[in-house]
């Protein structure tokens, strides 16, 4: 399925997480082995979303930050540039879901991002809320952009899902 004209995008959290119904630590954040998983599969080049401040350690002190982020509509500066897009037709964006939508380190990706006449296919981690309303959310930032159907993969599952994104991957690269 390689592409010169794909990019793999994500955010990811490593460390404390909520998976399962309990708080477990990570070594690679759930996005990021589906965003690996994902370049292997495609031959995209993958390209890390970070924020320039790090999150606080403790989960719960985690989600409060991001919550108040989302309700302020905080864009956090980024750690990495914003890629070079051209001769890119489909950006595949990886995130965990976060309050219903994206994180805002994303956001802020997206906004500078050149996105019109794009291709946006968005995959969300998550413990049971699916997309939430990040598909809508996409719509409004990226209105230029084709957004695709979404793939929602539970978190603690991420391990079994090359076969998911194989399909979803080829779905939307058909």
């Amino acid at each position: 399925m390689a592409e010169s004209t794909l990019l793999v995008a994500y955010f990811s959290h490593a460390g404390p997480n909520y998976v399962d119904g309990k708080i477990v630590e990570l070594p690679v954040g759930n996005t990021e082995v589906a965003a690996k998983k994902l370049s292997e599969i495609t031959g995209a080049p993958l390209v890390r979303i970070e924020q320039a401040e790090s999150y606080p350690e403790d989960y719960h002190k985690l989600t409060e930050v991001a919550k108040k982020e989302l309700k302020a509509g905080v864009r956090p500066a980024l750690k990495s540039g914003i890629p070079d897009m051209t001769g890119v037709d489909t950006l595949f964006l990886g995130y965990p879901n976060w309050w219903g939508t994206m994180p805002m380190p994303v956001w802020t990706f997206l906004h500078a991002l050149p996105t019109a006449g794009k291709a946006i296919a968005p995959f969300c981690t998550n413990e049971g809320s699916g997309m939430g309303r990040s598909e809508k959310d996409l719509r409004a930032l990226c209105p230029s952009a084709n957004i695709l159907p979404g793939l929602p993969i539970i978190g603690h599952k991420v391990h079994e899902a090359e076969a998911l994104l194989r399909k979803w991957a080829r779905d939307i690269l058909a």
